[in-house]
C-alpha cells in the first residue's frame, strides 16, 4: 500500500513488486559505471589473490626464487685459494689468508685448478638459474592474468594453463635428473679429485668432491615445485569447469 500511495514511482531497477532486486541498475548506475569505479574494480581484481589458484601460483613463485638463489650459490665464485685475496686485506692478513700454505708452484696450481673447476660447474649452474628464472617469470605472468580476469573472459585459457602446469611438473623430473647427473660428473672428474688432494695436503677439509647443501636444496625445492605445479594443474581444470557452468547457466532471479 505504501508503494501505491507514494506520489512518485520507485526508482527504476531498485525493486519490483515482489521486492526482489533487479541487477544491472540502481543508484550506482549501469554496470559499466560501477565497473569503472576505482574502489570496486580494485576489490574485484584483488579477490583473485584469495583463491586457491592464486595461492598456489604465489607458492610457485617463491619456490622459483629459492631455486634461483640456491643455483646462484653453485654458480658463484670458485672460492679456495683464488677467493682468499678477494675477501679484502683485513681477512687476508689477519685471518690466515696470507699464510694459507700455498706459495710458488702450489699457489699457481691451486689457482689453475680453482678456475678449471669453476668452468666445469658453470654450465650446470647457469642452466639451473635459467630454469628458476623462467619458472618465476611464468608464475608472475599467470598471477597477473588472473588479477586481470582473463580466465573469466576466455575460459579456454584455463585449459592452456592446466596443460602448461602439467608439462612443467612432468618436465621437472628429467630436469632434476640431468642436473644431478652433470654435477656428479663434475665432482667425479680428475680436476676435482686433484683439487681436493691439493687442499687436503695443506690441511683444508672443505673442498671434498661431493654435493653441497645449496645443490641438494635445488633438488629439494624442485621436487616441491613439481608437486605444486601438479596441484595448480588440477585447480585450473576445476576452475575451467566452474567457469563453463556459470556461463552456460546464468543465475536465475527469484
Amino acid at each position: 500500500m505504501a508503494e501505491l500511495s507514494s506520489p512518485r514511482a520507485p526508482p527504476e531497477g531498485r525493486a519490483r513488486a515482489g521486492g526482489h532486486a533487479v541487477p544491472g541498475a540502481g543508484p550506482e548506475g549501469p554496470p559499466s559505471a560501477r565497473a569503472a569505479a576505482p574502489g570496486s574494480l580494485w576489490s574485484r581484481r584483488c579477490r583473485y589473490l584469495r583463491t586457491g589458484r592464486a595461492c598456489c601460483q604465489m607458492g610457485e613463485a617463491l619456490l622459483a626464487v629459492l631455486i634461483l638463489v640456491c643455483a646462484s650459490v653453485s654458480c658463484g665464485p670458485p672460492g679456495g685459494y683464488t677467493g682468499l685475496p678477494d675477501l679484502g686485506g683485513i681477512y687476508y692478513y689477519q685471518y690466515g689468508g696470507a699464510y694459507s700454505g700455498f706459495s710458488g708452484a702450489d699457489g699457481q696450481k691451486a689457482r689453475e685448478l680453482d678456475q678449471r673447476f669453476y668452468l666445469l660447474k658453470l654450465p650446470v649452474g647457469r642452466a639451473a638459474m635459467a630454469a628458476g628464472g623462467c619458472l618465476l617469470a611464468s608464475s608472475c605472468v599467470l598471477i597477473s592474468l588472473g588479477v586481470l580476469r582473463l580466465p573469466w573472459r576466455f575460459p579456454a585459457w584455463l585449459l592452456l594453463e592446466c596443460a602448461l602446469d602439467a608439462v612443467i611438473a612432468v618436465g621437472m623430473v628429467p630436469a632434476l635428473y640431468y642436473y644431478f647427473h652433470f654435477l656428479l660428473e663434475v665432482y667425479n672428474s680428475s680436476v676435482c679429485k686433484e683439487r681436493e688432494l691439493l687442499y687436503q695436503s695443506k690441511g683444508y677439509q672443505g673442498f671434498r668432491c661431493s654435493l653441497h647443501a645449496a645443490e641438494v636444496a635445488v633438488g629439494l625445492w624442485g621436487c616441491v615445485a613439481a608437486m605444486a605445479y601438479l596441484l595448480s594443474a588440477g585447480l585450473a581444470a576445476r576452475a575451467y569447469r566452474a567457469v563453463k557452468t556459470l556461463k552456460q547457466k546464468p543465475v536465475q532471479l527469484e
